[in-house]
């Protein structure tokens, strides 16, 4: 893109990362609709708690050091200590690329996120009776369990970093050491027994179905109607003027370039 009143090249972030569109938005909305319309007929089907025995067959395992580390978890992604962390990272990644990227990731793990607490509202399944577990989690969780908040954020935020590193060396490491931090928030809930396990699976299949259609509303649809975030690549971009030999002066031409952003 040629700048109007400098006449110089910009470099945007445009089309890289996660900024990188996605074709079909008519299908991603669509898949996004069936998940939501799916999970809330599943929720209401399963609130009679068909798999309480198996919740509590996992509860038994909460004991010594893998008890201990499964509390842990479920207070580390706890909803304040969630918002926190996400803009921990969208300060981050604010700091390593640019605003624009920063606040992308941020939304899309809210878009993904927050909603997930609609299904709860609709189909309003009570959490497993800690009277009947071996390991009573306490204190007692009183809001509805399905789906479970906790892994529905997890997977949310680690789809979204894998959106950020696409293209770059940090999207293996992502995909890769990702899915092994959603298994160790899912065990170590299903080992509280503050959810069945059908609420996890059902977290993971939330939002890995709408949180590329989380990311089409609010980075292609949403962020460029906000001005501070509209403009592409703005905080990446700096300008560098062409080496010139000696007695050279000011209109020597220039050029923009953007620094590597180590990715």
């Amino acid at each position: 893109m040629t700048s109007p009143k400098t006449g110089l090249t910009l470099q945007s972030s445009d089309g890289v990362g996660i900024f990188r569109r996605t074709g079909h938005p008519a299908r991603l909305l669509g898949v996004a609709a069936a998940a939501f319309a799916l999970l809330v007929v599943m929720g209401i089907a399963l609130r009679p708690g068909q798999d309480f025995g198996f919740a509590r067959a996992l509860n038994g395992l909460h004991t010594g050091a893998p008890g201990m580390v499964a509390s842990a978890i479920y207070d580390v992604f706890e909803p304040v200590p969630s918002v926190v962390l996400t803009a921990a990272l969208a300060a981050l990644i604010w700091i390593v690329r640019d605003l624009r990227t920063g606040a992308a990731f941020a939304g899309v793990v809210a878009l993904t996120w927050i909603p997930s607490e609609m299904i709860k509202l609709i189909v309003h399944r009570g959490r497993p009776d800690v009277l009947l577990m071996p390991y009573p989690f306490l204190p007692v969780q009183t809001d509805a369990s399905f789906p479970s908040g906790h892994t529905a954020f997890v997977v949310a935020l680690v789809v979204a970093l894998a959106f950020v590193v696409q293209g770059t060396r940090w999207h293996r490491i992502v995909v890769g050491v990702g899915p092994v931090v959603i298994v160790l928030v899912a065990l170590a809930l299903a080992v509280d027994a503050v959810h069945y396990p059908t609420d996890i699976v059902a977290s993971v299949a939330w939002s890995l179905a709408i949180a590329p259609a989380a990311r089409l509303v609010w980075v292609d649809w949403v962020m460029p109607r906000v001005p501070v975030l509209a403009f592409p690549g703005a905080s990446r971009t700096h300008y560098t003027a062409a080496k010139t030999t000696s007695g050279a002066h000011d209109d020597a031409p220039a050029r923009a370039t953007s620094e590597p952003t180590g990715e």
